[in-house]
Formats: structure tokens, sequence, C-alpha cells
């Protein structure tokens, strides 16, 4: 019996990305670990993770090139061989660039974090194609452009101090599901003596282990910030001097003013909170050294959250909490790694050749491809060809794009042609003219870099693939020969992908393959002293894109919309389900047998008020359709809030339908991306009559 151990890295979209040891015998992965010597990692893995090999060797793995042999959506492929797949798709897309190379768009985003099978070769391809660029925005790009636009970059705190903190506002984050690393240093903290608040409409696990939770209305969390700033300017808790120094000084008396509008019970009257809670939490921020903030992407998938990422970012610049290594702010430290990314040499810009394709918003898709050719778009430009051919990697567009009534009438489209690289029959797979069978993480290398620490780390491949599946990097380069595209690029293999990954004057790739990570040389508290990588190297007040930021109300709300919401009188968020991660993991049996199936959270007055028992089937319904669910009367949802928890399979629904039936594609007020939690609805029983 042959038994190795393996270095992996997590792939999937979660700050941890956590260092992995994988146990080999034979050539059969049996058992996924966390590493204990990789200092954030410290040994542990969340539950999904844990159970990969499960995933790897599901018995539903598409391991074999399949094509469609049935109607559109209805999930009925035969097999075929890789030459006959390639060679169709080679054939077909030939045919579309001939007319128009923007007819054809690449849909992707984080089924996979790794830098190499993500954005490398693909990127290369449709590069060298003309394709149409995506704008990859369904996740982040809201909160990531604010923290941009108020740090210079996306970088924050060293996970690792927060266990040091003396005060930690977990702000728009449900840490024990999504980031559950930060929870230990977290939990060291408050055993040290700390308090911790989490803020965030659900009262989620996390919340229950918290001192004190804070349950705003969605999308009002720029007011809070702003009651705390009005707060923290009339007690005398700001840090004048570090303001002077390290903050814009153009932008911040403005700022100041805008804030003195924001008294205690104008906060409280919008978030649906007490005064005193305003006050409590300014007064605990003001007033208590180390303070830190862990904020998370929930709170920005509403109309305003470019707006409200930008005035939280500011309070620990008000405070003077960057002073110190256990004080600051964390959202994203991606912003570290594009200092030593090489992302040029990965994917290789110059192949456009000077073209200009125009850019898709993988936000609005489901408007996008019923879309006419040329259309006249709402800002006055023209939409450009007709999306004429999809090719869809690591994502699940019919399950988590928004409004997806609109995105499934356009994957039915005869005359689309599409391509997907799977490791299930997805929703998105369902839709497909080929289903292409991809390595799932223990299959191929790859180099991550993580928006949750400061390590760059490896994965090596610790199986052979499976069945006929490849590598997205070896599935694109023979798509490349087919084409007759010649470029020596096309030829680079996943090892010299890996080196040029990375600037090697920072990370050496032979050291990063020795240990597994490699630590960025990063100074303990990076912003004691200012220095912040902006132009002027202070924190931006007045962004010249944005100007000083405000409070925004979302599209759909009582006081931004009171015809709607008399309609439709209750917000909805839908946060990830606990043992999902997105829409992966929805078919590992185990995991799914822990969640149960697909539910609505509701509070019991509101339950009580339209006759709905817990356990009841309900309709959550709005203008955009009905969702067939669930229902649980529970503690999690405050009153006027409903959970509809995300993200299952639409094959799953009890009517072949999810939450996002539900959501809107208008975007955000900063980084085109979607308000999947500014959304009203109302629930009634599944046989109540709804007009």
């Amino acid at each position: 019996m042959n038994t190795t151990t393996v270095r992996a890295a997590c792939p999937h979209d979660c700050p941890d990305t956590c260092a992995i040891r994988v146990t080999v015998q034979d050539g059969r992965a049996i058992k996924v670990q966390g590493d204990p010597d990789h200092p954030p990692t410290h040994g542990a893995l969340c539950t999904k993770v844990a159970r990969y090999p499960e995933r790897t060797y599901h018995p539903e793995r598409v391991l074999h090139p399949m094509k469609r042999s049935g109607p559109k959506g209805s999930g009925r492929f035969t097999r075929v061989s890789w030459a006959e797949a390639l060679a169709d798709i080679a054939g077909r897309l030939k045919a579309i660039a001939a007319r128009d190379p923007q007819a054809v768009l690449p849909y992707s985003y984080a089924g996979t974090m790794g830098l190499i099978q993500s954005e490398s070769m693909a990127a290369r391809f449709f590069n060298k194609l003309g394709a149409s660029l995506l704008d990859r925005t369904i996740c982040s790009s809201a909160g990531g452009e604010a923290l941009a636009a108020t740090y210079g970059a996306k970088v924050g705190m060293h996970l690792e101090f927060y266990a040091e903190s003396r005060l930690i506002l977990i702000w728009g984050s449900n840490s024990i599901a999504s980031n559950l690393h930060f929870w230990t240093f977290a939990q060291a903290a408050k055993r040290a003596g700390a308090k911790l608040v989490c803020i965030d409409p659900r009262k989620t696990e996390t919340a229950d282990k918290c001192h004190q939770h804070i349950a705003l209305l969605p999308g009002t969390d720029g007011a809070l910030a702003l009651g705390m700033m009005r707060e923290l300017t009339v007690n005398g808790w700001l840090d004048d001097a570090y303001v002077a120094r390290h903050v814009d000084a153009a932008g911040w008396p403005t700022l100041r003013e805008r804030a003195l509008q924001w008294p205690p019970e104008r906060v409280a009257e919008v978030c649906g909170i007490t005064a005193d809670e305003v006050r409590g939490l300014a007064r605990d921020y003001g007033t208590t050294r180390p303070a830190a903030i862990r904020l998370n992407y929930g709170m920005q998938r509403v109309r305003g959250g470019g707006n409200a990422v930008r005035l939280i970012a500011l309070l620990p610049c008000l405070v003077g909490a960057w002073r110190h290594r256990a004080g600051g702010l964390l959202l994203s430290s991606s912003g570290w790694f594009k200092r030593v990314r090489d992302d040029t040499a990965l994917q290789r810009p110059d192949l456009l050749a000077g073209r200009r394709p125009r850019t898709i918003n993988m936000s609005t898709i489901g408007d996008d491809l019923l879309r006419q050719a040329h259309e006249v778009l709402p800002d006055g430009t023209a939409f450009g060809p007709k999306i004429e051919a999809l090719v869809v990697y690591n994502s699940n567009p019919v399950a988590v794009a928004p409004d997806s009534t609109r995105v499934v009438r356009g994957f039915l489209r005869e005359d689309l042609f599409t391509v997907v690289l799977e490791h299930f029959m997805t929703d998105t797979a369902d839709h497909a003219d080929y289903v292409l069978p991809a390595t799932t993480q223990l299959e191929h290398l790859d180099v991550h870099a993580s928006y949750g620490h400061t390590y760059a780390m490896i994965n090596e491949a610790a199986v052979a693939p499976l069945g006929e599946a490849k590598p997205n990097t070896q599935i694109f380069r023979e798509l490349a020969a087919q084409m007759g595209f010649t470029e020596p690029c096309f030829a680079d293999d996943d090892e010299a992908l890996a080196r040029a990954a990375f600037k090697r004057e920072v990370v050496d790739f032979d050291a990063l393959r020795a240990s597994g990570w490699v630590k960025l040389p990063i100074a303990d508290a990076p912003f004691a002293d200012g220095g912040f990588p902006t132009a002027d190297g202070r924190c931006s007040v007045d962004s010249p894109e944005f100007g000083v930021p405000d409070f925004v109300a979302n599209y759909e709300s009582a006081a931004s919309a009171p015809e709607l919401a008399r309609r439709y009188p209750l917000a909805m968020i839908s946060p990830p389900a606990r043992n999902f991660l997105n829409s992966s993991f929805v078919n590992v049996k185990s995991l799914r047998d822990i969640e149960g199936e697909p539910l609505v959270e509701l509070h019991a007055a509101d339950a009580r008020g339209r006759g709905i028992a817990s356990g009841q089937m309900v309709r959550v319904f709005n203008d955009r359709g009905s969702y067939l669910c669930r229902a649980r009367i529970s503690p999690r949802a405050r009153p006027g809030v409903v959970n509809g928890l995300g993200v299952w399979w639409r094959k799953l629904g009890a009517a072949g339908t999810n939450v996002n039936e539900l959501t809107h594609q208008r975007l955000t007020d900063i980084g085109r991306a979607p308000s999947f939690y500014d959304c009203l609805v109302d629930v009634r029983p599944a046989d109540a009559a709804v007009s």
C-alpha cells in the first residue's frame, strides 16, 4: 500500500484560502486536512472542504465530453469524443468570429480562485479571438472598487492580529460560515476580554456568539456609519492628529458636516434600530483601543453598497485605529497581491493586437442574452452584435445570476451556441450544447493569492484526472490549436504558467513549491504612519471619481419606493446557506442532508399576519417571479425582513426555481455590481390565492 501526502490549497471563493494536506493512497485521495503549519489555516477546514474527496469522486461527475441530444434545458446529452467536440466547437466559433468575434462571450467567475485554472490560458484564448470582454462584478466589485477609492487599493489588516484586538465589529459577515479562520482569531480575542459586535440584518450563527447583535435593515449600513461619525465628532473621540496627517484634508470637512446631520434618532429611524444602539456602538468604537472591523461583502449587495463601504472604511482613519497592528479594517487583502502578481504575463492582453472589444457585465446577463444586435442601451450607446456564443467556465449563471427568469430565457435561445466546462450537470450545464469535463482541485496544478490573508500558495495535483477530465488550461490549449492559433504562448504548460504568475523577485516559485506558501513582506501595522497607496498617501474622502460618500437608499424600500412597498412589504436578503458556497457543494449529499431543503426564514410577527406556520410550503413573490419553498419561523429573521437562503440549484427547488427568481438586475452605485439584497417581496401560503 503506497501512501503519500500532497500540499494543496482550497480553490473556493472564500477569504480563508486554506492550506491543505491531501492523503493519497494507491493513487486515490482518501482524506483532506488543514495544514497545521500554515498560520491562517492552523490545521482546521470548514465542513464543506473537509468533504472534498466526496466531491471529487462523486458518482455524478462529468467525466466525458457530452453533446446535447434533447431540447435546451432538458439535460439530455450523448457522450462524444474530445476530437469530435473540439472540432465542432472550434468550427462554430470560427464561423461566428468571422462575422464579428464580439458575438462570442466568455462567462466565468470564482468556481476556482486559482490564478492558472481561472484566467490564464482562457484569457489568452479569448484575447486572441477578440471576443467580448466580461466585467466580473457578481460578488464583490462594489465593495472592492469602493475600498480602492478610499485606501488606494484593496488592502487591510493582517488576519492574525485580530486575536489582539479589544473590540471587533463583524459587519455584514457570518464569519462562522464564510470566514472560519478569522472567527478563530476573533474567539481568541474574546477569550482575552475583547467585545465582539455583529452588525447584520440576520441573527446569524456568528451573531449568536457575539456580545451584541445590531439587526439593522438591509441597505442602511451607510446611515449607521454616518451616525457613528457624528457621535465620534461631537464627543471628541476623533484622533485629530491622525486625521490631520493621514486623511484627505479637502474632503473631510465636507463629510464632517454631512455626518453632523445624522443624530442617533435619525439613524435609528432609517436603520430600524434604537438610538441607544447607535450611541453605544459609537462609544465603544471611539473609546476602545485597539478596535478592528471585519467588513464582508454581504452589506455591499444593495444600491448604495459602494458608498456604505467607503463610509465604513473611513471609520478606522478617523479614530486612528491604524496606529495599532490589531486595529483597522479588513475587507479584502487582494490588493497586496496586485503588487506581486504578473497578470500581464499570464493573460497576455497584447494578443488583442490593439482591438478594443466591448465589455458585457456578467450581472446583467439576463438582459444581455435577450438583446438584439446594435440595440440602443439606456445610456444611449449601442449594444453591438447579438451574443451568438457563450463559453461558461468556473460559474453557474443560470443558478447564481439575478433575475433568473430572464437568464433562463436567454439560455433557452435556439440560436445561442453554449459550451460549459464543468464537474457536474448544473442548471447551466443543462442548457449547454456541449459540456466538457474539467478537473477538480485535487487533479491539477495551480497557484493562489488570497483576499483574506497575505500568503501566496501552491496547489499540487494529488491524483491523476478522473475519466477524460482535463484542466481548464488544457481545454483552452486544445481549442486554440483547433482554431489555428499558433503563438508560442499557447504551448506553455501549467508549470510554466505557475512560474509566471508571481514576480519572482518577491515570490520565488521553487521556494513556494518547497514550503507550500510564502508570506508577503508587509508591515505589521501598514498604515500606522499613513502611507496609504493613494496618489498622495492619504486616505481619500473626496474621490475624483465618486466625490464625498453619502448614504444612498435602496432601490426597493418603503422610503424610496412607497408604492412598491405597499404591494411587497417585506425586504428580502439571500445569504448563502451555511453548508454551501454559492452554488458549489449543493450536490454533495452529506452537505445537502445537513442543509435540508430550500427555505425562507420569517419572523413570527410577519408569519402570524399571513397565516403561515413553520414548516409550511409558501410562495415568496414579487413582480419578477415566484419562488416555492419551505417556511421556517425563526428568531434569525428580524421583523420586516425575510431570509431566502441560497444558492440552491434551480432543479432541486420545489418548482424548479431558486431565490434568484426574485432578484433584479439593477446595479450598485459603485462597481457596477448586482443588488441581490435590495429586494422587496411578499410571502403567502403556497395554496393561497395571490393577485
